[in-house]
């Protein structure tokens, strides 16, 4: 930002948290009574609610002088909220396959274009994933970023990944959107998905989907090992794990349709 602008910008930002938090107070309230309240000139507070009615945070009974907040901050919060759900309630389940498998567990989820970590569980192995609550990673290369794609519609695959550049990480890694399109509708059929090697060499990870209580898949549970400490026998379990994992804490979130019971 022009450190000329800033000053004025900053200055707009507080008057516009004044003037929730005085609607906050108040079930409605007029221009005029505003913007004594606020000491503010009754043509800046009417030209600052006018932007807030057009983003939908404020609405204007009829054509009365009176303004009102809307439901969109409450809207705002419950998402924030619901991701404090998430972790606390998939903590105890990511535990419990933690606790069975002895290695690293992550909670992920979709933010911009890639997955983003939002809760993990460390290996007790020396030998293990190195990665970080926060961290982002691609979607095609990951089990859980398949994951959160498997339900999704064709032609959203399409435009997410129209500016994306396929990477070949390890000679695994998905090369085109085509092979993806191919992969997810493998992993919408099993109800898991897999990176096998194509993220890290010698890594590996499953996930299972976590879904919100509308039917859509939120999140992603996965375990990730080396592949040295892999063999295939150990896959059915692993998976089971999981699935046990993503319906609880999914049943939890208020969703009781899980499809692998």
């Amino acid at each position: 930002m022009d450190k000329s602008t800033q000053p004025e910008a900053v200055s707009s930002v507080l008057k516009v948290f004044n003037i929730l938090e005085m609607l906050g107070e108040q079930k409605e309230i007029g221009v005029s009574e505003l913007s004594h309240r606020l000491m503010m000139s009754k043509a800046t507070t009417y030209r600052f609610l006018q932007t807030m009615k057009m983003l939908g945070y404020v609405s204007q009974q009829g054509e009365a002088d009176k303004y009102s907040l809307t439901l969109k901050l409450f809207e705002l919060g419950s998402k924030s909220l619901e991701w404090v759900d998430l972790v606390n309630i998939a903590e105890k389940e990511m535990r419990i396959i933690s606790d069975e498998t002895n290695e690293t567990i992550h909670l992920g989820a979709l933010d911009q274009g890639t997955i983003i970590y939002v809760h993990k569980i460390d290996s007790s192995y020396a030998l293990r994933m190195h990665s970080r609550v926060g961290r982002r990673n691609p979607l095609h290369t990951t089990a859980i970023g398949k994951v959160l794609l498997s339900n999704r519609e064709e032609d959203f695959i399409r435009h997410t990944f129209s500016d994306v550049e396929f990477v070949k990480s390890t000679p695994n890694t998905l090369e085109n959107v085509e092979q993806l399109i191919e992969e997810l509708a493998k992993v919408k059929q099993q109800h898991f998905g897999e990176d096998n090697e194509e993220q890290e060499p010698g890594l590996r990870c499953i996930a299972a989907p976590v879904y919100d209580r509308f039917g859509n898949i939120i999140a992603g549970v996965s375990i990730s090992f080396p592949t040295i400490r892999f063999d295939e026998e150990k896959k059915s379990h692993y998976i089971k794990l999981l699935h046990s994992a993503g319906r609880k804490i999914s049943e939890q979130l208020g969703f009781k349709d899980y499809p692998i019971q």
